[in-house]
């Protein structure tokens, strides 16, 4: 067995694993995909500084997040149809969250419901909201998560209506998968994925189904969620949803100055840059890009964190450095999930743990709280465009 010592590791194990259409549903972006790359590789053009004949020792990571304690300021996204990576996907990542001291975000589009990741987990996690023109359903929903003890609310902004994955379409993706001839041969060449699943009864999406009429399973979610994902979200929504929740809120989805400006003023307790990881509006800038902006719109009016293309512990480290208080990471934890279940989260949280402690120790920083834009290097090509600089 190969070593796995990087989140690319555990991307090709986890491809090797589990049936083609859910590895290509965690790992696709919109149409051309150019900003599912981008988030990725603008991290490239962001350097480090680094610094030498400093005092290593005693380093610490440890930091908080909407004022709650995390061992390392890493949460996990939200990301539907977790549990098809893995059985019981959601309640095995969660516990890993828990064990690891850092926040797990429950999707509304999980395969394991609020309650079922509440029964295996002893501390509150975070759940994430999609607005639905049923305003009954999300009052129940938001009631869910607080008879759960969830701690957070992460309201999703820029979901109103569906982007278009051309992988999902041409992989005909469901859950449960049909029994198609194709997705037999997928789920066929997957032995050891068919078994897994077999452990286990959760297979559709159990916040809807039982909750909401005639929701069995993708397609049918499909064309519901055409129907109910409601257009005319606005902010004068969110008012509504923090008398009913009553917690911390985060808005998830900003990516313009001026969005982030009305979300400094909404009254949320945080906000996340990020384009729902390439997956909604194809040609939108990285969230890496975006974020300076972001952070200067705003000032410390409200906390920011940010989401989209981590793939390490140096671009957690990069991300923070520009002024991020707190980083995302979905598609690693996916792939560890797929890879290896509850250990192959642990082990991709480790691994991010590590890259960040050992980064940051090399640009001659002991505390992540003491991390800024003095850790980058102002030559930075990434900087220098923002900047309106010539190449």
């Amino acid at each position: 067995m190969t070593t796995l010592v990087e989140i690319n590791d555990y991307k090709r194990l986890a491809q090797r694993r589990v049936p083609k259409m859910f590895f290509d549903y965690a790992d696709s972006g919109a149409w051309t995909e150019s900003t599912y790359r981008a988030n990725e590789s603008d991290f490239q053009q962001l350097l480090l500084r680094q610094r030498v004949a400093v005092d290593m020792t005693n380093r610490s990571l440890a930091s908080q997040m909407i004022g709650q304690d995390v061992s390392m300021p890493v949460a996990i996204a939200p990301t539907g149809l977790a549990g098809m990576q893995r059985a019981d996907g959601e309640m095995l990542a969660a516990q890993a969250c828990e064990e690891a001291g850092v926040p797990y975000t429950l999707s509304t589009m999980s395969i394991c419901s609020i309650e079922d990741v509440a029964s295996v987990t002893t501390k509150p996690f975070w759940f994430q909201l999609y607005v639905m023109k049923d305003r009954g359903f999300i009052e129940s929903l938001i009631q869910r998560a607080r008879d759960a003890r969830c701690s957070a609310l992460v309201l999703t902004f820029d979901l109103q209506i569906l982007g278009q994955r051309h992988k999902d379409l041409r992989n005909g993706l469901s859950a449960p998968p049909k029994f198609t001839p194709r997705h037999i041969w997928q789920m066929a060449t997957r032995p050891g994925w068919c078994l897994n699943m077999a452990t286990t009864r959760r297979h559709a999406f159990r916040n809807i189904v039982g909750h909401v009429q005639g929701v069995a399973d993708l397609s049918s979610l499909g064309a519901w969620t055409a129907e109910q994902f409601d257009p005319q979200l606005s902010w004068d929504d969110i008012e509504w949803i923090k008398q009913k929740w009553g917690g911390p809120l985060i808005l998830k989805g900003i990516l313009d100055p001026e969005d982030a400006k009305r979300a400094a003023s909404s009254g949320a307790d945080a906000l996340i840059v990020s384009n729902h990881g390439g997956r909604q509006l194809d040609g939108a800038r990285s969230s890496i890009a975006a974020l300076p902006g972001i952070v200067d719109a705003v000032g410390d009016q409200i906390e920011v964190h940010m989401d989209g293309g981590i793939r390490s512990g140096q671009d957690a480290l990069k991300a923070i450095a520009l002024g991020a208080k707190g980083v995302y990471i979905g598609r690693p934890h996916l792939y560890g999930l797929a890879a290896r279940g509850k250990q192959g989260v642990t082990e991709v949280l480790d691994i991010i743990r590590n890259e960040m402690d050992i980064t940051m120790a090399l640009c001659g920083e002991r505390d992540i709280n003491n991390i800024g834009p003095h850790n980058l290097d102002p030559y930075s090509p990434l900087l220098r465009k923002l900047a309106g600089e010539p190449d």
